[in-house]
């Protein structure tokens, strides 16, 4: 581009110098400001730029999907609780090389990343036997005319399996996605809309980074002034010039040292300080708008500059009430939809809050209002704290 301000006609190659020479202005200051430029937004692009390159997205999805798994499984067949079943086997064990807790971490973490997750069940003799999470990058959904799935096709090494209902009616696969405005099969992950914020926290992370491998370097122009202003250096001194300048002041290792310039030359700085561009709260500031697509508190992230909550339990207690219960309940469900008929018509998945030590205290709360309302019976008691009904529950006090 430059060329093309300073270009000359080309002269008659006897009228060549021997000895060429460089010559510029004395200064030139040029503003290079265009468009953001963002990072792709499929999932293995998403997975690699957020996930594996971010430490505040990678928490995060391991927060909601590690405490989403841990919560127990429970199994009602109307309004009574059954202990042992073989669906709540095959939800404890649903393969023999995954046990329960890891399959569902695996499959709220691809929810979260993904926006989509898919579990497939494997039936043998008309039983379902196994369980087992499939990548989302690697199904997609198969439509009929009218636009409702009917099959999902998995495709991994070239080679394609397609999955669809069997005689039964029964569709191997459960897809469960996350809210998207303008995708009918599609969900849309937390990472996808926060990708501006993961690409603004990346970036500073890259800018502090080759700043310290770099720090010395300089940002700017030099300005030669000859004799009597005459801007012009010789090809000899031009490239020695160059050559001391990334000996001596290029690396980490020459962080600090001062520039000595020689007579004629003038530094004339053309980037912004770090003060500037006060990366360090730019940071904090995308960090915490990532945190908030996924639903979780800054202040369990230590995420510096946010008082929304009064201490570390009551954000605690947000994030289990308003991110991590509802996914669960959302999951159980879809599981009570999809797979509970296989083993019974009446049967129903739910989960047990009661195992969350994070709301220990306001299910205390609950129990101490309940005991105090005398005008209850026991079974209503009982049902409103989220437990079946007892034999002789029904008198009051």
């Amino acid at each position: 581009m430059l060329s093309r301000f300073f270009r000359r006609a080309p002269e008659h190659p006897r009228a060549l110098r021997a000895n060429e020479i460089k010559t510029a202005p004395p200064l030139i200051a040029l503003s290079l400001m265009g468009a953001p430029r963002w990072s792709a937004r499929d999932f293995p692009a998403l997975a690699r730029e957020a996930v594996m390159k971010n430490a505040v997205a990678y928490r995060c999805v391991r927060m909601i999907a590690e405490s989403a798994a841990s919560v127990p499984w429970l199994l009602y067949e109307g309004a009574k609780e059954i202990e042992a079943h073989p669906l709540l086997s095959l939800l404890a064990a649903p393969s023999r090389d995954e046990e329960g807790t890891a399959l569902f971490e695996r499959w709220y973490a691809f929810l979260e990343c993904a926006g989509d997750a898919y579990l497939e069940a494997v039936s043998a003799s008309g039983e379902v036997r196994e369980l087992y999470v499939l990548r989302p990058d690697r199904v997609s959904v198969v439509a009929d005319g009218r636009g409702w799935p009917i099959a999902y096709d998995y495709k991994v090494e070239g080679r394609t399996t397609r999955l669809a209902r069997d005689a039964t009616g029964f569709m191997p696969v459960l897809h469960a996605t996350l809210f998207h405005p303008l995708d009918d099969h599609y969900g849309l992950s937390p990472i996808q809309a926060a990708g501006n914020a993961v690409d603004v926290h990346n970036a500073g992370a890259a800018w502090t980074k080759s700043l310290l491998d770099n720090a010395a370097r300089p940002s700017g122009a030099l300005v030669y002034k000859g004799p009597d202003g005459a801007p012009s250096l010789t090809e000899e001194q031009f490239q020695r010039l160059k050559r001391e300048l990334e000996e001596s002041y290029q690396g980490a290792s020459n962080a600090g040292r001062p520039m000595v310039l020689e007579g004629g030359l003038d530094w004339r700085s053309m980037s912004y300080t770090p003060a500037d561009m006060d990366f360090a709260s730019t940071r904090d500031v995308a960090a915490r708008e990532i945190a908030l697509a996924f639903g979780v508190p800054p202040m369990l992230l230590g995420i510096p500059g946010d008082n929304t909550y009064a201490n570390y339990r009551e954000a605690n207690l947000v994030f289990w009430r308003q991110t991590v219960l509802p996914l669960v309940s959302r999951t159980a469900k879809a599981l009570t939809r999809w797979l509970a008929p296989r083993f019974g018509a009446s049967l129903r998945i739910s989960y047990d809050s009661d195992a969350v030590d994070a709301l220990a205290l306001e299910r205390e709360a609950v129990w101490d209002r309940l005991s105090n309302a005398g005008f209850l019976t026991t079974n209503e008691r009982r049902a409103a704290a989220g437990y079946s009904p007892v034999e002789g529950g029904d008198a009051v006090g």
